[in-house]
């Protein structure tokens, strides 16, 4: 087979099923079923899978279209264990409060130390 660059590379993967992993972390399992020459791709069946730890849930989200500028890395091999949606969204929540105490804690340790990081929604007004 010729190397095809760019997106026209994808036509030979259209109507296959792929896992795509997201720049703000999600991660998305469903059929190819467009692209275009933007690298903007549209999926049918899909589900979002949410991973906390070795247990993952999936939840459907149906046709969902992915703008080219998202990156899509490969995924891990880690075995995990299918939970319910209720309990993987329990564990996110879970995990989600875990690392907003840590990050509490981080900016009290640097108030005491005279110092602090601007919020980034904060960020967006200069």
């Amino acid at each position: 087979m010729n190397y095809v660059p760019g997106t026209a590379s994808l036509i030979d993967d259209i109507d296959k099923k792929h896992l795509v992993l997201l720049r703000d972390g999600r991660t998305l399992i469903g059929y190819l079923r467009s692209i275009d020459q933007f690298a903007n791709l549209v999926f049918h069946q899909t589900v979002e899978r949410i991973h906390v730890g070795k247990k993952f849930g999936d939840i459907p989200r149906g046709i969902f279209i992915v703008r080219g500028e998202n990156d899509m890395d490969k995924p891990s091999d880690t075995v995990l264990q299918q939970v319910s949606i209720e309990e993987i969204l329990e564990e996110q929540r879970l995990q989600q409060q875990s690392k907003q105490e840590t990050e509490k804690v981080k900016m009290l340790a640097l108030k005491d130390r005279g110092l602090s990081i601007p919020k980034a929604d904060n960020l967006d007004e200069y």
